[in-house]
Parts: C-alpha cells; sequence; structure tokens
C-alpha cells in the first residue's frame, strides 16, 4: 500500500518554509506523494454545494491560501528526491489543455518523471462562470482534454480533432520524461467512476461507497477493452492511529485500493514532523 498526503499546498503550506516543512516531513516519514488542490478564484457567495463537507462549504474557504498546484509542485521537486509530485485534483475544463500539456511536460522532465495529473471536472459553478468557462460542457471536454495532452505527449507530430478541441501537426516540447503522465480522474459520483475506466490511469473517488464505485470503475474499463487491474485506485483514510487505521487499511485493501491519503495532521508547520513521523513509523512501516 501507497499512502499520500491531501490539501499538501493548502494554508501554511503556501508559503515557502511551509512548503518545504511539508515536502522534507513527508518524504522522511515514508509517504509516496503529495497532492494538492486547487482554486482559481472562490467567490465570497456561492450557492454551489462543496460536496466533502456536511456545511456545503468549503472550510477555511477565505482564509486558507490556495496556491497553484503545480507552481507549487515545482517548488517541491526542487527539494525533493522520491515524492511523486500529484494534482488531487487540477480542474481541467477551466484551463487550456496545450498550456496544461506544457506545464505538466515541463514538470515531469525537471523532476525526472515524478509527475501524477489528477483531474476533475469541478463543483463550484460560479468558479467557472467567473473564468468564462462553459460549465454544462465540462465533462466532455475533460475528456477530450485527456486525450489531446496525451496526443501531444507521445506523438511525433501530433494531431488531434475533437469537438473542443483540435490541432494538426501541433508540436509541444519539451515531452514528459516517459512521454505519458499518469492521468488520475478524480470524483465521487458513477459517471466519474465510469470516466476512469473509460480513460484514466487511476481513479481517486474521495468519498462515497468505494466498493461500489470501484466495481463502476472496472465494468466500464472492460467495456472499454482496457484492463480494470491497470487502473491505481487512490481513496482517503479516515483512521489516523495505529491498529485501527491497520484494520481500514486492509478494508481498503481488499476492496481494490492502491494508494491511501490522509489530510495533514496539523496546520502547525512545527508540529507536522513529529505526527507524520509517527504516521510512518505505526501505519505506513506495518502496512
Amino acid at each position: 500500500m501507497r499512502f499520500g498526503i491531501a490539501f499538501a499546498n493548502a494554508g501554511p503550506f503556501a508559503t515557502p518554509d511551509g512548503a518545504m516543512a511539508m515536502a522534507e516531513a513527508a518524504e522522511q516519514a515514508g509517504f509516496d506523494s503529495l497532492w494538492t488542490v486547487e482554486h482559481v478564484v472562490v467567490p465570497k457567495q456561492y450557492a454551489s454545494v462543496y460536496p466533502y463537507a456536511p456545511s456545503g462549504k468549503m472550510p477555511g474557504a477565505e482564509s486558507f491560501d490556495i496556491p497553484d498546484p503545480l507552481i507549487w509542485l515545482a517548488w517541491v521537486a526542487a527539494r525533493t528526491t522520491t515524492l511523486r509530485l500529484a494534482t488531487g485534483i487540477l480542474i481541467l475544463p477551466q484551463r487550456n489543455p496545450l498550456v496544461v500539456a506544457k506545464e505538466v511536460a515541463t514538470l515531469d522532465q525537471l523532476s525526472g518523471g515524478r509527475v501524477i495529473l489528477g483531474v476533475g471536472i469541478g463543483w463550484l459553478e460560479e468558479e467557472f462562470r467567473i473564468l468564462g468557462a462553459d460549465w454544462k460542457g465540462r465533462a466532455q471536454r475533460t475528456e477530450e482534454y485527456v486525450e489531446a495532452m496525451r496526443t501531444l505527449w507521445r506523438d511525433d507530430l501530433p494531431t488531434f480533432e475533437g469537438e473542443t478541441v483540435s490541432f494538426t501537426e501541433t508540436i509541444s516540447l519539451p515531452r514528459p520524461a516517459a512521454r505519458s503522465v499518469p492521468i488520475v480522474v478524480g470524483g465521487h459520483s458513477p459517471a466519474s467512476a465510469r470516466r476512469a475506466g473509460r480513460i484514466g490511469d487511476g481513479y481517486f473517488p474521495a468519498k462515497g461507497d468505494i466498493g461500489s464505485l470501484v466495481a463502476e470503475m472496472r465494468t466500464a474499463a472492460e467495456q472499454a477493452g482496457r484492463d480494470p487491474d491497470a487502473i491505481e485506485v487512490t481513496s482517503g483514510l479516515a483512521s489516523f492511529q495505529g491498529d485501527e487505521a491497520l484494520e481500514e487499511v486492509g478494508r481498503l485493501a481488499e476492496i481494490g485500493v492502491d494508494r491511501l491519503m490522509i489530510p495533514p495532521l496539523s496546520f502547525d508547520s512545527s508540529q507536522l514532523r513529529d505526527l507524520l513521523a509517527a504516521f510512518g513509523d505505526n501505519v505506513i512501516a506495518r502496512s
């Protein structure tokens, strides 16, 4: 089992020293990856429902810094050697896919092939409106953008024709270290599970009935002629202490989870190293 840290770039970890503290503590404790969140803007008043808190609102949204995920990861990449650099998630349909492909390939090349690109379709409609991005067509754009980016990374003379993006013999250099980057589809709906089965290298259901979502993903992969066993599953861990955490790790492993994510165990940088080290000793080393 592999372990990652979610919300790695939020709040106090947005600063230069905070980012270094997070990265160094995570690497030393045995975590395999850091996962960044993103919002370009958060309107002070919004009606969209944040799906990961009972209040329907982002915790600390107006008081927490949320730096650009890729730029934050570039800072961390220069100060680590083994950590995978992941977005969890990047809101792909808000962005130009050719620009994203260039940014991700550059980061992957400079970091020695350590990037994982987690993507999602987004939940905050007001943010899309402010950015001038189409809300209703975001799922279709996400799938086309993924295919377009892979074409840019893979082909010598990339050509792609879709309904939302198209180009002919359009070369984008540098390419990723392995001419590809793993793309993880985030989301907790059956539609996201099917999307992961069709196009994902991984699936990250952050909530919900993980077993049924993984089963939905596997069925969609088989229907698309893909090997479901090749799709890495990342999920959240609710328990962080000793034997209770290990029992949950075992249950999730049985339903096909490959990586487990925890939030920062403290937003106080002075406490973070000891808390992550204890988790490393008591859970990671024993899993």
